[in-house]
């Protein structure tokens, strides 16, 4: 595999490092500066701790994925740099002054239901057009989603995306953040598809509208549990395949023939309810994709979704300490 460079990188020493901004699945990221052209950049150094032949292949996929990816709502990599003899790279990300996950801790009061349809349009323009380049993201959630000052969302941290056929490959099931995981995943299944990342977005809608995570298990155990209480029980009938599934056997799964999703959300809209009903299909099949969400009459419907540049922003506060990783970010009670 040749390194992306293809012996042109640029030194890392062109650019001014000022503080840590986050954690991505793949290595740690800073605000710079480039000196050349003084523009204000993410930089993010990927992990070499255990190679001692070059570049990870995770990372060399990242990059791979990003050089070929150019859309309004998905993070560009600009170029790729390096450290003092090639021991360490860095990867030249367009900078965003918050991520979702930021901005929820920080926010006096919760989004409105406009601004969650603003960000929930972008973040289904970004995945629709991933999708259709036959890739998965694999480890969507809020704080992977950035924001820039202007209102624009953008899909972030592509360690664990990976490129799909047809017919589609296996895959390792153990792949997106627990809260956000669909239960295929959680069941052992080996076939993935984009119906995984469509899961995650119904976590990250409700999450949006609630100010609280949907999911927050604390084991696969527990988040299986969660799933059930939320969506009742599943079976064959409803998810065909199911009983076969590789994990069945490991779960004692709680009777309950309720789906609960209107009692968490009462006022939300008949076409709000469908919406999320459509993500949180059990059959992989039959889940929403990103194109049936965007055509969804729910943002037709007032309130309507709100202009990005009608966002509200914090410029600063990404400036002065580390994104948190949304693993560890305490649940937040409604404002």
């Amino acid at each position: 595999l040749q390194q992306p460079c293809f012996g042109t990188c640029r030194s890392v020493k062109e650019f001014e490092k000022f503080n840590r901004i986050g954690e991505g699945t793949y290595g740690i990221v800073y605000r710079a500066r480039d000196t050349r052209s003084d523009e204000i950049v993410a930089l993010k150094k990927v992990r070499m701790d255990k190679e001692k032949d070059g570049i990870p292949i995770s990372s060399l996929r990242e990059i791979t994925l990003l050089l070929r990816l150019r859309h309004v709502n998905i993070v560009e990599l600009k170029e790729v740099v390096v450290g003092s003899q090639l021991e360490s790279l860095f990867l030249v990300m367009s900078y965003c002054e918050q991520d979702l996950a930021s901005l929820l801790e920080n926010m006096q009061t919760p989004f409105s239901e406009a601004q969650v349809k603003c960000i929930v349009l972008q973040l289904l323009r970004g995945l629709e057009y991933l999708h259709h380049n036959f890739m998965l993201h694999r480890d969507l959630k809020v704080s992977n989603l950035l924001m820039t000052d202007k209102g624009c969302v953008k899909i972030a941290d592509f360690g664990l995306a990976r490129v799909y056929g047809i017919p589609v490959q296996p895959m390792t099931p153990r792949v997106v953040t627990l809260w956000y995981r669909a239960p295929e995943l959680l069941l052992g299944t080996k076939t993935q598809t984009t119906a995984l990342d469509m899961w995650a977005v119904g976590c990250i809608v409700a999450e949006l509208l609630a100010h609280k995570p949907l999911l927050p298990g604390g084991s696969e155990i527990q988040q299986v549990d969660l799933i059930v209480q939320l969506l009742g029980t599943p079976n064959d009938n409803i998810w065909p395949g199911f009983s076969r599934l590789p994990l069945v056997g490991q779960y004692s799964l709680r009777k309950q023939p309720y789906n609960n999703l209107k009692n968490k959300f009462t006022w939300l809209s008949e076409a709000g309810h469908r919406l999320l009903n459509l993500l949180f299909m059990y059959n992989p099949q039959r889940r929403a994709t990103a194109k049936d969400c965007l055509d969804s009459s729910y943002f037709k419907e007032k309130p309507l979704p709100c202009e990005p540049e009608l966002m509200p922003t914090f410029p600063h506060h990404r400036n002065k300490r580390a994104a948190p990783r949304v693993e560890s970010r305490p649940k937040r009670s409604k404002v």
